[in-house]
């Protein structure tokens, strides 16, 4: 009978320690999956900005490019399918659909501010607009925080994606919903690098 006792006891702390290794387990993934949220809601403010500044540019370009009421046009519907596309990707960060619209409404947003960019450079009136110009100092700026903020959300994911792929924290991962999150990555190397300005 205590052999039994001492059976069912070492059965119940084993139990126990399993349970409390478990949830060690959730808990770590939990605050992963918190982090790289976290980081993307660090761009996603960023995006903000840079899309808030965009009609502001446009409609003090538009006095100075009146024969390029296309190019302008195609900069406001690029910035407001990427505004869409962010908020998607807000809702659900990490994920593969999200993040691949997000990715493409990007690429397509600096297209087209690429090509404004290098309308506005045969207009000198406009290049040396005060308004302008801070304009340009300001989404330059954003591009640049965007870049960092990207940085962060995609070290973020990776930590996440390596922790609910490692060992024993994978057998919890699938069961309790721990998706594998998709990183912001934009395709094209020309579309990596923030927008050259110049009102020199």
């Amino acid at each position: 009978m205590a052999a039994a006792l001492i059976v069912l006891g070492v059965l119940l702390v084993l139990i126990i320690v399993v349970a409390v290794y478990g949830v060690a387990i959730y808990n770590r993934l939990v605050r992963l999956k918190n982090r790289y949220e976290n980081a993307f809601a660090q761009i996603d403010v960023q995006l903000n900005r840079r899309y808030d500044l965009i009609p502001n540019l446009v409609e003090t370009a538009r006095a100075y490019l009146k024969h390029e009421r296309e190019t302008l046009e195609a900069v406001i519907a690029a910035r407001n399918t990427a505004l869409s596309a962010s908020k998607k990707a807000a809702a659900d960060p990490g994920s593969p659909e999200a993040m691949k619209g997000l990715n493409q409404a990007e690429g397509q947003l600096t297209g087209v501010m690429s090509r404004l960019l290098a309308v506005a450079e045969n207009y000198p009136d406009l290049k040396a607009n005060q308004t302008m110009a801070r304009l340009m100092e300001e989404l330059t700026s954003t591009e640049n925080k965007v870049a960092f903020a990207r940085q962060a959300y995609n070290d973020s994911v990776m930590t996440y994606n390596t922790g609910r792929q490692t060992f024993p924290d994978n057998l919890l991962a699938g069961p309790f919903g721990f998706k594998e999150a998709v990183y912001f990555e934009i395709e094209d190397t020309a579309k990596r690098e923030a927008p050259k300005v110049s009102f020199a």
